[in-house]
Parts: C-alpha cells; structure tokens; sequence
C-alpha cells in the first residue's frame, strides 16, 4: 500500500487509511504499507510500515499540495521500488498521488493495481490555493486520468467523486466505499460530560457548540468565528470549543476570533480517543465548510453521536445530510448563526435532529457496509489471481495507520 501523507496523524486521509487497513486485515490479508517517515506507528495485525528516508531539516507535511511532497513523494517512490524488488507481491492499493506510482509499478509486477480516490487532485489546486496556472492544471488532470484509467478497481470515498470516475468510463471498475468510520478510533472510556466541561471551564449548563477538525481554509472557521459572535450576543452563556490546529495555527485562529468578538475555546490537537468525550460534553456540533466536494471525514462519526449538527448547506455536506438529519444553512454567518440559535432554543428540535441522524448512519452508513463493501473491492481486484486467500498487499503511502496512542 502505497500512502503519501504522515502515518499516523489526526486528520483526514490518515485516518481513512487506517481504517481501510484495519478492514483488510480483519478480511484476512496482510498489508505492507510505504510511507512517510513522520507519523506515530500503530499496533495492526498483519500490517508492516515502512517509511521512506527523511531529508534533512524536514519535521512535517502540510495538508494538501506542497513542494514538501514532491521531495517527499520522491524519496517514497525509492522505497517502494527497492521494497517491490524485496517481496513478491499480489496487489498494489494505492492512495491520493501515489497512484500515479501504483500503476505504473503494478504493470510491471504484472498485478493489478487498485487506486484509493480520497479527492479530485485539480480540485486540490483550488481548494488550498496552491496555484491558478491552466498548465498545472492540466498536467493534474492528466495524472488523476492516468490513475483511474490504469486501474482495475478504484474506491471513491463520496458521492461527487463517484460521479468523477463515471464520467471518465470507469464506473463499472469503482466502488463507492464512504469514510463511515469518520474520525473515530477504539473506545476507550472517559471522564464524563461533566468532568471534561470543567477540564475547560464551562459549566454543567451552558449551551456548548463544538467544532473539530484541521483549520485549512475551505473548512470555514472564519465563518464560524463571526456566527459564534452574534450567536454570543443573543445567548450570552454560549460557550464554542475548537479541537484542533497546531499552535501556530491556533495563534493566529485567537486573534481572528477575538477580532471577530467571538468567545471561542481553542484546546489544539488532542489525540484521536478524546474526541468522543468532547463530543459527549457538547450540545451541537457544527461543519462550517465553504470549498470542496467531499464530504468531512467528521460527518459520520457525528451522525452516530446522539448530537444535532449545523451544517452548511453545500455539496461537501448534503451529499450525506439532508433537512432531517442536519440543521442546513447558508454558507454566511448570519445564517450559521440563525441555525445554531435555532437549535438553542427548541430543545424538541435538537432531540428530532440527532434522532434522525442515528438512523441514517445505522440505515446507510455503518460499519458492516463499510466492511461489505471493502470485500467487494477486493474480491473484483483478486479474480483472476491465484494463490492463498491471504492475499500480501504492498501499500506505498504516502500516509497512515491506526493510531496507537501515547
């Protein structure tokens, strides 16, 4: 398995592929995965990382496009060819721009090659503003082209990217695998609403709105930032929590919202098993985004989480959400904030809401089609390859694993 992001770090990709990776392995095949050298390793079954060489003065990997990655995409492309050499191989499941990599080594291994669709990488180039040049574009578009034309299977991860790969002929060769194990990680028990409340300094009965994610742009903090603002000036006693961010982002996310007049409680990254007990602690949980097509790796695990979500009412969500399962609004922030305050004051609302959510993850998004629809995958990606139903699978990515936490 070819990944390229850190493995493992809290956010999205790496924490899709840990879960693709614990689905494989629970499903009885064993997985090499060649990764970037940064990220915590983490305690599977049946899973060996392998990290490529780490360059001088490089500590980390900004989400989205980078002149980072290239260096880096590099250096695992070394990896994963001396470790191909190494091993003999059945499959190669490739992630993000390594597909570019996967088919291209999978043709001469002679074994298919299945591409992992996370995002529409020319979509990227817009999304983190990383260049307006039609030529990138272009070559971009001619890469993702490649991927999803090289391949026997590809796994699209959302609805628009579906749509993608249809468009392009491959509908028959895709297999719409949603992020349904969202952000979560094993259990493990926690102190208890009222104990994380004052963890933070918030009392047992103010009105708490949380948001948990990275802090890239197209996610919309801004946006909440002005809506946390109005919503304080009309419920005073509101209290909004932000998990997430590395500290100079936080910086920088306090200043904005002081200068919005927003009250806003920022806790940095905290390890992937304390999410759920701050999501225990809250009254509302909220998705501002305003870019992108795919949906927030967040979405399911708040459709399972008895909370009522206020979302914006874009493609990224509504893919997924819908008037019953969400609270949906426009993309600003007089309306964000109409939508929470909304939800402040009729308690009936709240409860209608996240009932209904519950329903849809159990309905469409759970853990046994999750698993149903990997075996799918796999079984039209091994049909014509002999051999034990252990099926060894090299994963050069540039990403992640199952977190284990310190």
């Amino acid at each position: 398995m070819l990944a390229p992001e850190p493995f493992f770090e809290p956010r999205g990709t790496p924490f899709s592929e840990y879960h693709r990776i614990k689905a494989l392995v629970e499903l009885g095949h064993s997985v090499d995965l060649v990764t970037y050298p940064f990220g915590k390793d983490v305690d599977l079954p049946n899973l060996r990382i392998i990290r490529s060489v780490r360059p001088p003065f490089f500590t980390g990997v900004p989400i989205g496009p980078s002149f980072t990655k290239i260096v880096l995409d590099g250096l695992l492309a070394v990896t994963a060819l001396r470790q191909a050499v190494r091993e003999q191989y059945d499959a190669i499941h490739s992630h993000e721009e390594a597909g570019l990599l996967g088919v291209w080594l999978a043709r001469r291994l002679r074994v298919p090659h299945l591409y992992d669709m996370h995002s529409s990488l020319p979509q990227q180039l817009t999304n983190f503003r990383f260049t307006r040049s039609s030529l990138l574009r272009r070559v971009f578009e001619a890469c993702e082209h490649t991927m999803i034309g090289g391949s026997k299977v590809v796994i699209t991860i959302c609805q628009e990217l579906q749509d993608t790969v249809k468009a392009l002929g491959a509908g028959d060769r895709s297999v719409l695998i949603e992020n349904v194990m969202g952000g979560d990680v094993e259990a493990q028990a926690g102190p208890g609403r009222d104990a994380v409340r004052a963890q933070w300094g918030i009392a047992p009965a103010d009105p708490l709105i949380l948001y948990t994610g990275t802090f890239e742009s197209y996610q919309g903090l801004d946006l909440l930032f002005d809506a946390s603002a109005r919503v304080q000036r009309t419920r005073p006693d509101a209290r909004v929590v932000i998990v997430g961010g590395v500290p100079a982002q936080v910086e920088q996310a306090t200043q904005k919202a002081a200068a919005a007049g927003a009250r806003v409680i920022f806790t940095g990254q905290r390890p992937p098993h304390e999410i759920p007990h701050f999501v225990d602690a809250c009254d509302i949980l909220v998705s501002p985004r305003i870019a992108g097509t795919n949906t927030p790796l967040k979405i399911y695990s708040y459709l399972r989480s008895g909370r009522p979500i206020v979302a914006t009412n874009l493609l990224t969500h509504t893919q997924v959400l819908d008037a019953r399962s969400a609270m949906l609004t426009a993309p600003d922030a007089d309306a964000f904030a109409d939508g929470i305050l909304r939800l402040l004051d009729r308690p009936d609302e709240r409860q209608r809401i996240a009932s209904a959510a519950a329903a849809l993850a159990a309905e469409r998004y759970s853990r046994e089609a999750y698993l149903a629809r990997t075996r799918q995958a796999y079984s039209r990606l091994m049909d014509d390859v002999s051999g034990s139903p252990a099926t060894k699978v090299i994963a050069p990515q540039l990403g992640a694993g199952s977190p284990k936490i310190p």
